[in-house]
């Protein structure tokens, strides 16, 4: 019966051509936009290099002061309010501490000028996140603790300062007329991994930052990696008990002080979000793009239905003939969604094909540095999920409308319900 359905779908497609192309242009190009959406959404938040362990990775990068007038001031955290409450919690199975920002370095080759983004980091830095090495290795805790001068370096740096990925280990690198020895080459990281993001990484020791400072504020992030995703709540409910047994730092200025430990997703949607940013404040981001995705794919799927229900009226004597020879309501409600949604799928293929076009010229175009958009198995799923509905919310006002048609009026052409 499903085949059936298939092949009459098919011949359908083909009697309206121009409707037909009609349809498959609001199909493709809707499903293509959303697509190329959601794969630069599922690259910044998604399980990729070096952040895979999304479901076990917490970061903490704000502090916020709040006023007793009611205002808020956030800021990073400091570095040695981190290494002193934070790196001893005892339910994360790796606590780290870096930058929570780049920074600019200069470098030269010959007469060209580089411009790096440097990050500082502890060692742990490197066992809590997922690079991937090229060649070398991290630097180790005696090397942060010891401030050696030492460089971790991405393969574009590597390229442009020595000419090469290969071979580079143990040369000098020169950043802001300051010398350090390469240790380690690793893949480029996207610029859209906000936490971990950089051309070249140093020991943290080697800044110029007083790292004694006990300032609640600072420049600084840590990342809490759990030994198991059912750990997270836990690891999170440690790091807020530390934070609220911190004094607050004036008494007569805030009345209370705060900082999260979130998921990475959380972490990213809820620097656009207003109020506090704990756990859960991503969720008005998502509703908002969620109602923003539905609005877009509602003008193309009320051109559909017209197009639908154009096309249906055509049909009205052989849905006169099929309940003539006892068709059921359901059935042919069925039919018409069975030959809407082949319709949507075939949109659906043509629009996969244009996202993977247009992700393609973003990562030629590196309008986001080392950026590699794809097509992943989470977006194809998302590409399916919306077909699916596509067709269904498109497909289901006509089904109905013609499958109420009376048998002995659709046979003369009167097409009234």
């Amino acid at each position: 019966m499903l085949w059936n359905y298939l092949k009459i779908a098919w011949k359908v497609l083909l009697r309206r051509k121009f409707f037909t192309a009609i349809s498959l242009f609001g199909i493709s190009f809707t499903l293509m936009i959303l697509l190329v959406v959601y794969a630069l959404f599922d690259y910044t938040v998604g399980p990729h290099q070096p952040e895979m362990r999304t479901d076990r990775l917490l970061f903490a990068s704000r502090m916020e002061y709040q006023y007793k007038d009611g205002g808020v001031n956030r800021s990073s955290l400091g570095y040695a309010f981190l290494d002193r409450h934070a790196r001893p919690l005892r339910t994360p199975e790796n606590v780290s501490i870096s930058e929570s920002n780049w920074s600019e370095a200069v470098a030269y080759v010959g007469n060209q000028t580089l411009k790096l983004d440097q990050k500082r980091t502890d060692s742990e830095f490197w066992q809590v996140l997922n690079f991937t090495f090229v060649a070398g290795r991290p630097y180790n805790l005696r090397e942060v603790r010891d401030g050696a001068h030492v460089a971790v370096i991405n393969e574009t740096t590597s390229r442009h300062y020595f000419g090469t990925t290969q071979g580079v280990v143990g040369r000098p690198l020169v950043l802001d007329s300051r010398a350090y020895q390469v240790v380690g080459v690793v893949r480029d990281v996207p610029l859209l991994r906000f936490s971990c993001y950089a051309d070249v990484w140093l020991p943290v020791t080697t800044t110029t930052d007083d790292l004694r400072n006990p300032d609640y504020m600072g420049r600084y992030q840590v990342i809490l990696l759990a030994r198991s995703a059912a750990d997270v709540p836990r690891v999170q409910q440690e790091y807020e008990q530390m934070i609220a047994h911190q004094p607050v730092p004036d008494p007569k200025q805030f009345k209370q002080i705060g900082s999260h430990a979130l998921l990475l997703r959380t972490a990213v949607l809820s620097r656009f979000a207003r109020g506090s940013q704990g756990p859960g404040s991503d969720q008005p981001i998502l509703r908002l793009m969620l109602m923003l995705a539905l609005l877009f794919m509602l003008l193309p799927a009320l051109n559909l239905v017209n197009i639908n229900v154009s096309r249906t009226l055509e049909r009205s004597s052989e849905i006169g003939v099929r309940k003539a020879f006892g068709a059921t309501a359901g059935r042919l409600v069925g039919q018409f969604l069975v030959e809407n949604i082949f319709l949507t799928l075939v949109g659906g293929v043509l629009g996969l094909a244009l996202a993977a076009g247009a992700l393609h010229l973003l990562n030629e175009s590196q309008f986001l540095p080392y950026s590699e958009f794809g097509l992943n198995g989470r977006v194809f799923g998302m590409a399916l999920g919306i077909v699916l509905f596509f067709g269904v919310l498109s497909g289901a006002y006509p089904a109905y409308k013609m499958s109420k048609l009376q048998a002995v009026k659709a046979l003369k052409g009167d097409t009234a319900a």
